[in-house]
């Protein structure tokens, strides 16, 4: 008995180790026409050497006109990011090209879409101060949530 028990429990903590492994470098989160993303904390364990995020846009309005995207900076650097980011426009994802303290950042989409975001974590410290937000004009000041990395 003790040993069918063992076994039982060392199989399903095995597969709930092994789910978890494989599938916490990927993350998938909603936004919408009220300008609110599905979550304010995307945690990814360290050990990922690359991360996909997927967003899906589950309002009705256009890209044009309530897009969103998912952009990953230091938090310290976000509202720079944001506001310089308006003159790049929506073909640059609102984000200026070449900016390098944006670590990784998707297309803007609008209702109904999904885009996937996936980058290589190579320039992320553990524990860093990271935040993930929308760069949509306007949008960064509130959609955005804490990317954890540890």
């Amino acid at each position: 008995m003790k040993l069918r028990y063992w076994l039982s429990m060392s199989t399903l903590l095995a597969a709930a180790f092994s789910a978890q492994a494989s599938a916490s470098c990927e993350v998938t989160i909603e936004a919408n026409d009220m300008m609110k993303f599905s979550t304010d904390l995307i945690s990814v364990p360290a050990t990922c050497e690359e991360v996909s995020i997927t967003l899906k846009h589950t309002g009705s309005l256009p890209a044009a006109s309530m897009g969103h995207n998912i952009v990953i900076a230091d938090t310290a650097n976000v509202q720079a990011i944001g506001t310089e980011g308006m003159s790049a426009g929506i073909d640059n994802s609102y984000i200026k090209p070449g900016d390098d303290r944006v670590y990784a950042f998707s297309k803007v989409i609008g209702g109904g879409d999904s885009t996937t975001l996936t980058f290589d974590t190579a320039e992320l410290k553990s524990g860093g101060d990271y935040t993930f937000f929308c760069s949509f004009p306007g949008h960064w000041a509130i959609m955005k949530g804490k990317f954890e990395f540890q």
